[in-house]
């Protein structure tokens, strides 16, 4: 089989590489975003149950957050963990 062909049959395996989960501004973007959130947890005086609930998330996210699990969880469910910590620090 020619390299060309070769190529030609493994294009049509791979998922194109402009797919919205591929995005790497976006990706960029989630894991900064869960460093910061992760931190925020870390620190905070809500225990993981708590954050969930307030977030209106399954426990599961929390722990998959803290596991490094990105590929878990949006950006909204992010922000939405994020806002819940801050609004119980600024309450303080």
């Amino acid at each position: 089989m020619s390299t060309a062909r070769q190529s030609r049959s493994a294009e049509t395996l791979d998922p194109p590489r402009s797919s919205p989960d591929l995005d790497v501004r976006d990706l960029e973007h989630r894991t900064r975003l869960m460093r910061i959130v992760t931190r925020l947890i870390a620190v905070s005086d809500l225990g993981s149950r708590e954050i969930a609930r307030r977030a209106g998330l399954p426990m599961q996210k929390i722990s998959d957050l803290l596991a490094g699990k990105l590929e878990h969880l949006s950006i909204d469910e992010l922000r939405l963990v994020y806002r819940t910590i801050d609004q119980q620090e600024s309450t303080h």
